[in-house]
């Protein structure tokens, strides 16, 4: 991923038969990463993964980024190995998971030549995780969780965090195109989205393209 990019990263969580017409109406950018979302990984395993990776490769003529949200909390190397195997470009561990675990994690996916994602939602103060891992991850996810609607992000920690790691920011839980906005302001590299395109599957390719247009 190039670190000069905004993109946006869309979650899927539909049956595969959903999410097979939802990937045909979106426009082919490379701007655009797709998620394997956790349910859809429960429901369809490293094969799901896959075929995210087919599908899009198809759009993007080969180009495709596909990153699998593990939500890794233990067994840091075993659960890389799934997501590589399966194709993808990055995957996920949870900041809550123990040091041990993401440093695992970390020294797995950049053998993998896979993206190391580490999702710190609720973890307060991601500095203090950072500061204690052997090596930095690729991507760091600062999230407000489905279930946290009245949550704020803390887009300033975006500031916080790249003022000492040369790192991207990814934000994730803002579901419209204002939280969307401010997300990029604030200088995020990645905005996540899944709620928008989960509740309007039959809008999916005018969702990404009003979406897209904010992501500059």
């Amino acid at each position: 991923m190039l670190k000069k990019g905004k993109y946006l990263q869309i979650a899927f969580n539909r049956s595969l038969s959903e999410v097979r017409a939802m990937i045909e109406m979106l426009p082919s950018s490379n701007r655009i990463l797709i998620e394997a979302g956790t349910s859809f990984i429960k429901n369809y395993g490293e094969r799901g993964i896959a075929i995210l990776k087919s599908w899009w490769d198809l759009k993007t003529k080969g180009n495709s980024y596909i990153v699998a949200d593990l939500k890794c909390m233990d067994r840091g190397s075993r659960e890389v190995d799934i997501a590589a195997r399966a194709g993808a470009s990055a995957a996920t561990c949870l900041g809550l998971a123990p040091i041990e675990t993401i440093n695992e994690f970390i020294k797995n996916c950049k053998s993998a030549a896979i993206d190391s994602m580490i999702d710190m939602m609720n973890v307060s103060f991601p500095f203090e995780v950072l500061q204690k891992l052997k090596k930095l991850p690729n991507i760091v996810i600062l999230h407000r969780g489905a279930d946290e609607s009245e949550k704020q992000i803390p887009y300033h920690q975006i500031h916080q965090i790249k003022g000492s790691y040369n790192i991207l920011i990814s934000v994730a839980g803002g579901e419209n195109l204002k939280e969307v906005r401010r997300a990029i302001f604030n200088d995020a590299d990645i905005a996540v989205v899944w709620r928008a395109f989960y509740e309007n599957p039959e809008k999916t390719g005018k969702l990404a393209k009003e979406f897209l247009r904010e992501i500059r």
